[in-house]
């Protein structure tokens, strides 16, 4: 696909990795659009993108918000090519420890997030016979495993909406890309994992948001359905899809590093 001129909306991108796609994006010749709450961090995110792009204050858990923002988007450059539903955020905690509030909060902002800001621009694509939406999922969204039940939960509905939708819009021009990393380097552990214990513990497989990028953007111009990294993960994700029972007894060690 040629990517001059595509307006490519990022949601999440006043830091980590959402800040780094609107840079390699600009620099491909699209117009990538940063979204997030933060005016102060966006507006630093976007000192670093050379070219022309677009900023936007948005908090996805508002209805009103994402149609008002969305709708202006379509109204000053015409058309959205590009959705990236990046915005997201986890807490690790126990269930039994974990208020309600939190997964509530977790869940508003990661799913229906996603949903609000698809159903506001999915209209517009459909209309203009194409267009291809993101969905930033995550691994924990295919295997679940200790203090992050609320996480993995939310993770695992942005991938089950993926994967109806896609079946929705065969043949409509608009496609549908779920991406499913590992934990990667990025700010959010910031809030994830305050005391370090977890990033020490996974350092050695945590990705590098460079790679992550790369791959997101060559999945949109294959039009990739889904992308699972590192390759490690993904052979555990088929190993669990096989063997659930197994890689249960196996994989606890292993995943259980919070």
């Amino acid at each position: 696909m040629e990517w001059e001129g595509k307006i490519a909306v990022i949601t999440g991108a006043s830091s980590g990795l959402g800040a780094l796609l609107a840079q390699r994006l600009a620099e491909r010749g699209a117009v990538p659009v940063l979204m997030a709450r933060s005016a102060g961090k966006l507006k630093e995110a976007a000192a670093r993108i050379s070219g022309r792009h677009g900023v936007e204050v948005l908090d996805v858990t508002s209805s009103e918000d994402v149609s008002r923002v969305m709708n202006k988007v379509l109204a000053e450059y015409g058309r959205i090519d590009i959705l990236i539903n990046n915005a997201g955020y986890g807490v690790f905690d126990r269930f039994v420890d974990a208020p309600l509030e939190e997964f509530e909060g977790m869940m508003d902002v990661n799913y229906m997030g996603t949903v609000r800001c698809t159903k506001a621009v999915l209209p517009a694509m459909l209309h203009q016979g194409s267009g291809h939406i993101v969905n930033v999922a995550s691994m924990a969204g295919k295997i679940g495993s200790a203090k992050s039940s609320g996480y993995s939960a939310t993770k695992h509905a942005v991938l089950g909406l993926t994967n109806s939708l896609r079946q929705e819009l065969v043949g409509t021009g608009v496609y549908l890309t779920a991406v499913n990393p590992g934990p990667i380097d990025t700010p959010f552990f910031d809030r994830a994992d305050p005391g370090g214990g977890y990033v020490k513990n996974v350092k050695w497989f945590m990705l590098k948001p460079e790679a992550v990028v790369g791959q997101i953007l060559k999945a949109v111009e294959r039009r990739t359905p889904e992308i699972n990294l590192p390759w490690v993960g993904a052979a555990g994700v088929k190993l669990f899809q096989l063997f659930p029972r197994m890689f249960d007894r196996v994989a606890f060690k292993l995943l259980n590093k919070k």
